[in-house]
């Protein structure tokens, strides 16, 4: 059964992901990332610029052409995976969800990790995330940013 966390009040997501991720790869750890599209681009380059002396490896797996050929090198040796669709099996034990919906399989996740910014629309999916985590009877912890003042 996975453990299930919510950071929820972010007010800048993909920056929080970068730290996020930055920490997981200091201490070891293999992630996958889903997210729309769109995000997982700007993740991409976010995650080449946002320290200016630093670089979280990683590589972008596009649904549909990251399938066999995908086992390369680039996905058996990068730590952090950033996922355009469902995450490659086998793969991380820790998944990091920036989209709206639930992961699919998600019971194969040690470790979820949602990232919920400050929309109404992103609250209130992250709220039918969370009611299908509990009906399944999984733990889940809430970390709430503190608004800004």
């Amino acid at each position: 059964m996975p453990q299930v966390e919510f950071h929820s009040g972010l007010g800048e997501p993909l920056r929080y992901a970068c730290r996020l991720l930055r920490k997981a790869w200091r201490q070891g750890a293999a992630v996958a990332v889903t997210a729309p599209s769109a995000a997982l681009q700007q993740l991409d380059r976010e995650l080449w610029t946002f320290e200016a002396h630093e670089f979280v490896p990683h590589t972008l797996l596009r649904q549909g052409r990251d399938g066999a050929a995908g086992e390369s090198a680039s996905r058996r040796l990068t730590p952090i995976w950033l996922c355009d669709g469902d995450v490659p099996a086998p793969g991380p034990k820790i998944l990091v969800n920036l989209g709206a919906v639930l992961p699919s399989d998600p019971k194969r996740f040690e470790r979820i990790i949602e990232l919920v910014g400050e929309e109404e629309r992103e609250r209130h999916d992250a709220r039918e995330r969370w009611r299908d985590y509990e009906s399944r009877g999984w733990p889940i912890q809430h970390h709430a940013r503190p608004a800004a003042v």
